[in-house]
């Protein structure tokens, strides 16, 4: 018996030692997998990346599309500069898409996963605090000059300090930065809770140290950057043309990332005072591509030689991306749109229901939300365990029905002049203070009336602000609607001059820090930010470090759900309308990919059809 006893003993002292044993070892594995990603080809905002290491090329890129010819792209306005990443000046894309190439290479078939491009290996704990790049050892420059870790530093650097908003915010977040060898740059972000730095780090357009002056990186300037890409700038006349050529000596030339992209031999980007000139010049077959914003024009414009015969093509595309949302946004920074009730009253005034109908075919449909058509919208759901978590320290900072799922944006009999949305506006109005006097409302305290400006940049806007004003006219507010030149309205735009804009907030598959730029406190003040609306709100400062933070995809949607509440309950803007696709119109001998991106078209993945040589005589 005792033997017995003994032998049972040792048998539980040993089965005790095996569990402290395995304990150990899973346990020194799960530290492993979190110190030792498995994963060093690409990062991905949530869940994994959809392509292993060594694919041959993106899903919908073409790696036998022709290759050579020009493709010439029109865009409205003008240019004092080929830096967009700094506060001043105009500049477009062109640079940091075609000349300039990033650590990492954002995929258009997946909701936010980057791959490596500059970085041959990253590295990045699960906790996402440590993160490294090692630079691919052929990576070149356009004057042959090795990129290197230095010129990581150095852009890193640059846009911390001189950049726009934006990254001024996001790389702030940093808390040491170095290279311990020339290819290798290492990156501590702090106690990562910002899951998106490692991203917005990897998008970064790299600058070569030895080409750039640190001292005047935050000017305008015509000089182009040098970059890696596979263009460079061949030409420029300043305000009107880009001319970019491909390089002969691409590094990446057979990079899986790059084959079936940048197919033609030379770029151009001409610039167009107004839209009407820039559609008209697209109509003579002056450039090449056009995504047409304009439901008239899309209905009614094209009917015209080059479309009838096939020299025009038009397409209409879905991607599955959020639709976001065109709104007139108010600044509250104003005294006058401080009241939200004030904002709450004017955006009920727009008839959505006879402007759809009347200006625009009927093809919008009505935005109720920042991230419309997607799960990420709040419209129409009541708000879930996660998001009422989320709001329990901010009482009151979402309204009862907007929280409830049951508020839809105002709408009317779609007759033009409804009486009872503009009964129920001046109710409201009322409640703040204003009251009609001899037909202008005006404060029954001090006598002022209620007036400000809607400032547009073009026809399309000027239209719909008439039509806006004249229904705001309707109980005695009197609305002035400016048109400026493009270069004026960006200025004032930067420096938040203005009474109400026109805005559109696109928004990806994967809402992040972008949105920190558009509604974050430290934005409101901050001249150059997206912040337009001055929104300045703890508890929306807090959903967005909760949005960022999320690990998981239903965290994620509750966060970007709650943002939306708080956004609606604000009344930051007017609603206006949205596209459920996207119209494109091109050359018929431009080629779009058979199979086309999940979320969002990208220029780099057009090509040339070779011209035909003319029947000889």
């Amino acid at each position: 018996m005792l033997l017995l006893d003994a032998a049972r003993a040792a048998s539980r002292a040993a089965a005790f030692t095996l569990t402290v044993l395995s304990a150990l070892i899973l346990g020194m594995a799960a530290a492993a997998r979190a110190e030792s990603p498995a994963i060093d080809h690409a990062i991905a905002m949530h869940g994994e990346p959809a392509l292993p290491r060594g694919f041959a090329h993106l899903p919908y890129a073409d790696p036998k599309a022709p290759k050579g010819g020009r493709i010439v792209f029109g865009q409205q306005g003008t240019f004092d500069s080929l830096n967009p990443l700094v506060v001043l000046g105009v500049a477009p894309d062109a640079v940091p898409r075609y000349v300039q190439q990033s650590l990492l290479f954002r995929s258009a078939d997946e909701p936010f996963t980057a791959y490596g491009l500059l970085a041959s290996r990253v590295e990045l704990n699960e906790a996402r605090t440590r993160l490294a790049f090692e630079i691919d050892e052929r990576a070149r420059f356009s004057d042959g000059t090795p990129v290197t870790a230095q010129d990581v530093v150095f852009t890193f650097e640059m846009l911390k300090t001189k950049g726009k908003p934006f990254h001024r915010s996001s790389l702030g977040r940093v808390t040491r930065v170095e290279a311990p060898s020339p290819r290798r740059v290492e990156f501590e972000l702090g106690d990562g809770s910002n899951r998106e730095l490692p991203l917005v780090i990897g998008a970064m357009p790299i600058f070569a140290k030895h080409a750039t002056n640190a001292e005047t990186f935050g000017e305008t300037s015509f000089k182009p950057a040098l970059g890696s890409g596979p263009y460079v700038v061949s030409d420029l006349v300043p305000g009107a043309t880009i001319t970019l050529k491909r390089r002969s000596d691409f590094w990446a030339e057979d990079h899986p990332l790059t084959r079936g992209l940048y197919n033609a031999d030379e770029i151009r980007y001409d610039f167009y005072r107004d839209a009407n000139a820039l559609f008209e010049a697209f109509k003579a077959g002056l450039y090449d591509v056009r995504i047409e914003p304009d439901p008239t024009r899309w209905m009614t414009g094209y009917d015209i030689p080059a479309v009838r015969d096939g020299r025009i093509v038009r397409e209409t595309l879905r991607f599955e991306a959020p639709k976001g949302m065109t709104g007139l946004v108010f600044n509250t920074r104003r005294p006058l749109f401080a009241d939200i009730r004030v904002r709450e009253a004017l955006a009920m005034m727009f008839d959505f229901e006879w402007v759809n109908r009347n200006l625009f075919h009927g093809v919008y449909r009505r935005a109720g939300s920042f991230f419309s058509d997607s799960e990420l919208s709040a419209l129409g759901q009541p708000a879930g365990p996660r998001e009422q978590a989320l709001l329990a320290a901010f009482p009151g900072a979402v309204r009862p029905d907007i929280l409830a799922g049951t508020w839809v944006p105002s709408a009317t009999d779609g007759s033009g002049r409804d009486r009872e949305q503009a009964r129920r506006a001046l109710d409201l109005l009322n409640k703040t203070g204003y009251g009609l006097v001899d037909g202008v409302l005006r404060t029954m305290k001090g006598g002022d009336p209620l007036a400000f400006e809607i400032t547009v940049t073009n026809r399309p806007q000027e239209r719909l602000a008439l039509n806006y004003a004249q229904s705001l006219g309707r109980l005695g507010i009197r609305v002035d609607v400016r048109l400026i030149d493009d270069v004026q309205y960006w200025r004032r735009l930067s420096a938040f001059d203005f009474d109400m804009i026109q805005w559109t907030w696109p928004v990806s598959a994967s809402p992040g820090n972008e949105q920190i730029g558009r509604w974050g406190s430290a934005n409101a003040g901050r001249k150059g930010s997206l912040n337009y609306a001055g929104v300045a709100s703890p508890a929306v400062d807090a959903t967005l470090q909760a949005l960022l933070a999320a690990r998981e995809r239903e965290d994620f949607v509750a966060a970007a759900r709650t943002l939306d509440r708080l956004l609606l309950s604000g009344f930051y803007v007017v609603p206006l309308y949205y596209l459920p696709d996207t119209w494109i119109a091109h050359g018929r001998d431009i080629v779009l990919p058979a199979r086309k991106p999940a979320f969002f078209l990208s220029t780099e993945v057009l090509a040339r059809l070779p011209a035909t040589p003319a029947p000889a005589n």
